[in-house]
């Protein structure tokens, strides 16, 4: 059983089979917004839901299957223990006071892909990974934010009160050159009065945006590269590692099998012909 198991869910076909229900899962969440649509097919609908449901509960039964006879060792990785509580929340009974939940339960098997697709995972890993360095080039950013705001507020303050007036207004309007958007409206509504805008635009656009935001890209593709090396190191200790290689040599044992057959058969009939022979 256990071989079978491991088989199995090593099997590259059942991860794309997976995949597909996934997939058929959310396009039965969006047909569902549908009034018309579920008024008329309210009923196929269900049974649909119910069978996604169901293999889906078959699918972490085969998996928790192949860490025998440590099952409860299935539940050390967070990704298993993520799609286990999906799963089990997904089952919750549509009626009830356990509707809404169920409902979006159901919504809740798309992220599904992120724990079935390695690169999915692994980008959700780096973001997961990076708010805690973030933390430092945010820090950054809110200082040179607040700076500029305060010299805006006494440069342009009197020429331009709607986006200068205060602090306040200040603060958002920075924000927005951030983005890169209207931040030459800004600097023309005040360069009349200010000729020296320009300079004041172009150093907090080179900060702020080219300066701290590659920070941000630095420090994701350093994780990036961080939790490649640890995803690396844990796929080879753990069990799921080992799934698709006992599948392989599963696979070559049953080959050398029938090799070893044809040999015999080959040997045999070359004694009938010796012993034929005058």
């Amino acid at each position: 059983m256990v071989t079978w198991a491991r088989r199995i869910v090593g099997d590259g076909r059942f991860s794309a089979f997976i995949v597909g229900v996934i997939l058929v899962n959310a396009v039965l969440i969006g047909l569902e917004t549908f009034e018309d649509l579920r008024l008329r097919y309210g009923q196929l609908f269900d049974l649909a839901n119910m069978v996604i449901g169901v293999v889906f509960v078959v699918e972490i039964v085969l998996r928790i299957t192949t860490y025998w006879p440590r099952p409860l060792a299935f539940f050390k990785d967070a990704w298993n223990v993520f799609d286990f509580v999906i799963v089990g929340v997904s089952i919750l009974p549509v009626g009830g006071r356990f509707a809404t939940v169920a409902r979006l339960a159901r919504l809740l098997r798309v992220l599904r892909l992120v724990t079935v697709l390695p690169e999915l995972r692994l980008i959700v890993g780096t973001m997961l990974r990076s708010f805690a360095s973030m933390t430092s080039v945010i820090l950054l950013l809110a200082l040179v934010v607040y700076v500029y705001a305060v010299i805006g507020y006494n440069l342009f303050g009197t020429v331009d009160p709607v986006h200068w007036g205060s602090l306040g207004n200040a603060l958002r309007a920075l924000f927005e050159v951030l983005t890169l958007e209207g931040w030459l409206e800004l600097q023309d509504a005040v360069i009349v009065e200010v000729p020296m805008a320009w300079l004041y635009f172009g150093s907090y656009i080179l900060i702020a945006v080219f300066v701290v935001v590659n920070l941000f890209i630095a420090v994701i593709l350093h994780n990036l590269q961080s939790v490649k090396a640890e995803q690396a190191a844990q796929e080879i200790s753990e069990p799921d590692s080992h799934v698709a290689l006992l599948a392989r040599v599963e696979l070559i044992r049953t080959e050398l099998g029938e090799l070893e057959s044809h040999l015999r058969a080959g040997e045999h009939a070359a004694r009938q012909e010796t012993q034929q022979s005058p």
